[in-house]
Order: C-alpha cells, then sequence, then structure tokens
C-alpha cells in the first residue's frame, strides 16, 4: 500500500523528476494594478521631462556656437567678411586699336604697344593714380557688349555678364589672361581673340578686367572693374580689306575710308590715275571740285568729310619736292602744298601778296602737280635763308637778300601769254612763306597747324 503524500511535496515537486510538470502561476489583481499604474507614471513622466530636455540641449548648442565663433572671430587668418565699398577702381589707359580681326594682337590706339591697367582713387572729380602696398592679381575676361547699362554696377552684376566661348570652340581670348599689378600699373599681354562677335545678340565684346586677389587681408576691399569700349571682332579674313590708321602716302586708295576695295568709287577714282592715298590727297587740295565730280553724287557730304579726313591723318615723311622755273623756285610736300616760295631770289610773305600774285604762285603750283613725275625729290628740309643753292644754273646771280630792292619785277607765264606786273612790297622773311588759297589750291607755312588749313 503506497504511503500517503503530504501537501507541501505535491505543492513543490522535484523539477528533476521526468514527469514534473510546472504549475502555471495566475498574477493577482493587485500586482496587475501596480503594474498598469507604473507604466502610466513613466509616460506621465517622460512626457513632462523631454520639454525640459529640449530646453537644455538647445541652450548648450547655442552657447557652444557661440564660443566656437568667437574663437574664429580672434583668428586673422580666418575672418570672414564683407567686401567693404571703396573709390579704387581699375582702368585702362587708353582705347583700343580697331577694327579688331580674330588671330590678330590687341594693342592700343597707337597701334603698336600692348594696353595697360592702372589702379586710381575716383574719391573727387579727377581719378587720381594710386598704389597698394601688396601686389594684385588681375584677371582679364571678355564682356558682353551690352554691359553696362550705367555707370556703376555690382560684383555679381560683372561675373554675370562674362562672356565664354561657344561649345565645341577654343578659349574666346588667348595669351596671358592673369597678370600681377604692382605699383598701380600693369601692362597687358599678348591676347588674341579665336572667334568673331557675330554669334551673340549685341554683336559686340567688351574686354574687362578685375582684381581676383589682393593680399594680405586686402581681399576686404571693393576695387571696381575696368572695361572697354564696345567693339566687334571680325574674322580674320577681313583683315585683308582692313583699312590703315594713319593710311601712309603709298597705300591703295580704297584703303581709304567709304572707299571699298573694288567698289564703286575706287573704280571712278582708279580710271582717273588715282590710285594711292598721295594721289588722293593731291588732286584734293589742287582742285577739290574735280575729284567730287570723279566720286559723283554717290558720295555724299557727310561720307566726302569722313574720307578727306581719314586721308589728312596720314604721314607727310621727310621728303619734299621742288620746282624750278627761269625766276622761281617752288618747295613742295608729298601732296602738294607750297613749303617755301623764292621769286626772283626774294621769299614772299601772303600778307604782302594781291591779285596777280596769287594767280601767279597758283599756276605755278598747278603746273607743278601736271608735271609731277619730273619735280626734284629731296629727303630733309631745305634751309629757306640759302635761296642761290636753290635755283639752277643758268640762273641770274643772287645777291645777299638784306640787300636786295623791295620791288620786285615778275613775270608769269600763264598760258600761252605773258602778264607782267610790278610788286612793290615784298618782304625777306626767314619763315616758310604762307599763301592764302585760291581755287582750291592750298599754301602752308612751317607756323601754321593743320586746323588753319581750309578752302575758301
Amino acid at each position: 500500500m503506497a504511503a500517503k503524500r503530504f501537501f507541501h511535496d505535491s505543492a513543490d515537486p522535484d523539477s528533476n523528476q521526468p514527469n514534473y510538470k510546472r504549475i502555471r502561476k495566475i498574477p493577482s489583481f493587485a500586482s496587475v494594478i501596480k503594474e498598469v499604474v507604473m507604466v502610466n507614471f513613466l509616460d506621465s513622466f517622460c512626457s513632462a521631462l523631454e520639454p525640459m530636455l529640449r530646453r537644455v540641449v538647445h541652450e548648450e548648442v547655442e552657447s557652444g556656437l557661440g564660443r566656437c565663433s568667437r574663437s574664429i572671430g580672434r583668428s586673422p587668418s580666418l575672418r570672414i567678411k564683407a567686401l567693404e565699398p571703396s573709390n579704387l577702381r581699375l582702368i585702362f589707359n587708353k582705347k583700343l586699336s580697331l577694327p579688331i580681326f580674330t588671330n590678330s594682337k590687341i594693342v592700343d590706339s597707337d597701334g603698336q604697344y600692348p594696353l595697360q591697367l592702372l589702379l586710381v582713387d575716383a574719391t573727387g572729380d579727377c581719378l587720381v593714380p594710386t598704389t597698394l602696398a601688396t601686389p594684385i592679381k588681375i584677371e582679364i575676361v571678355v564682356l558682353d557688349g551690352d554691359f553696362p547699362s550705367g555707370e556703376s554696377w555690382t560684383h555679381e552684376e560683372f561675373n554675370k555678364n562674362i562672356v565664354k566661348e561657344r561649345d565645341g570652340k577654343r578659349p574666346l581670348v588667348t595669351g596671358e589672361l592673369n597678370i600681377t599689378m604692382r605699383d598701380g600699373v600693369a601692362s597687358l599681354g599678348d591676347l588674341e581673340f579665336t572667334d568673331n562677335s557675330s554669334w551673340i545678340r549685341s554683336r559686340r565684346f567688351r574686354l574687362g578686367a578685375k582684381a581676383v586677389h589682393m593680399g594680405n587681408g586686402q581681399n576686404t576691399i571693393r576695387i571696381m572693374e575696368a572695361m572697354t569700349d564696345s567693339f566687334m571682332v571680325k574674322d580674320h579674313r577681313g583683315e585683308l580689306y582692313k583699312k590703315h590708321y594713319p593710311p601712309a602716302l603709298g597705300d591703295d586708295v580704297w584703303r581709304l575710308e567709304k572707299i571699298g576695295k573694288d567698289g564703286t568709287f575706287h573704280k571712278k577714282l582708279t580710271s582717273q590715275g588715282i590710285k594711292t592715298v598721295q594721289d588722293f590727297l593731291k588732286l584734293a587740295n589742287i582742285d577739290p571740285q574735280k575729284i567730287r565730280r570723279i566720286l559723283g553724287n554717290g558720295m555724299s557730304e557727310k561720307m566726302w568729310e569722313v574720307t578727306y579726313r581719314h586721308a589728312k591723318t596720314c604721314e607727310m615723311g621727310t621728303k619734299s619736292y621742288i620746282a624750278r622755273g627761269p625766276n622761281y623756285t617752288l618747295i613742295l610736300n608729298p601732296i602738294c602744298q607750297v613749303i617755301k616760295a623764292i621769286i626772283n631770289g626774294q621769299i614772299c610773305h601772303s600778307r604782302e601778296l594781291r591779285g596777280i600774285q596769287s594767280s601767279y604762285i597758283e599756276n605755278l603750283v598747278r603746273n607743278a602737280f601736271t608735271n609731277w613725275s619730273s619735280l626734284e625729290e629731296v629727303d630733309g628740309g631745305l634751309q629757306v635763308n640759302e635761296p642761290a643753292a636753290l635755283l639752277t644754273q643758268g640762273e641770274r646771280e643772287v645777291h645777299h637778300l638784306n640787300a636786295y630792292p623791295r620791288s620786285a619785277l615778275l613775270t608769269a607765264a600763264v598760258g600761252s601769254e605773258q602778264a607782267v606786273e610790278y610788286c612793290t612790297d615784298w618782304i625777306v622773311n626767314q619763315a616758310h612763306i604762307c599763301l592764302p588759297i585760291e581755287n582750291g589750291v592750298r599754301y602752308i607755312s612751317e607756323s601754321s597747324s593743320e586746323e588753319e588749313l581750309h578752302y575758301l
């Protein structure tokens, strides 16, 4: 008969027995209530604590950033400041030589020197050259010809209007694009355009220069950028038809403004033997009405002024031309203007010439123009106080000028007739003779300026 098992043995059996089964305990009602209350307390506590934690964290972050910014501010090498306004600006010292062709060097208006940049102070009404203690790095750029619309602009506006090359093309400008300015002056190196300006809306470019670095904290100073006048860049093939500034006497006449190569005016002039700028100016001085008739009504008065003004800029050089006669010697410049005149050993002053005297000189000049190829060509100046050296052999002996009588016989050959007239007030003058202009013939003196020369 099996022994009876006590209660405590059944309530806590040996777990190592193979047939042992743990009896699941059922939680009491009190423990459940306690757990629920604890969970609700934690949720409420966290909800109340979160705003406070956020505020503490925010304050600590702001405090940390403030300490960091003050540390940066105390370091000069890391200081960041906005550009301060100033009156400093860059300028180009001269204008460009125009026109500009692709693959041709960009030079100043003198036609042979590179452009120069200057640093100036524009505080007052004048631009005063100035310098900075440190070198300035300058970058050369190309700008749209329509920029700017006013006399001032911002750095951002300047950069926004920089023109870059077209897709698939070489850089728009080649050469030395980054230069250094020292002592307020910098010369541009060799620069060339690789593309024409016909592909942008304005069809014009500007050259610009901006300061990109000023060294040692100077980057806080605003320096106004420089820019040239707007200009067109033409394809280098058009250089074959380029006008010359100034033209040379030996240049083809089509090198003058308003006269196109193989155009109507060019053909009209060459058909009359006017092939060079020198031929053009000689006839314009002797008979302006004739050259206007040759050009015809197609050349307006305004066009003529442009052409003639361009022709007058040519350099005369040092050559002179001597026309001799039985009792006269004329010294002319290359475009048939009288430099000196010696009549019967006397040098005439324009204020003393009247009537037949002026007509006589005029006919001598016209005769010299007609026989230009037979004139004696000399290089260099002639001394007016040695008239005897200018007279050919066989002419009558010339006495000392001071001893020569003030009344002389003037004999002029006009056509087939002989005109004899007395001139009573001729004087000796050590300056070049200056005679009036009649019927288009021009006379000049050493003291005459180009502005004083005009047609009657």
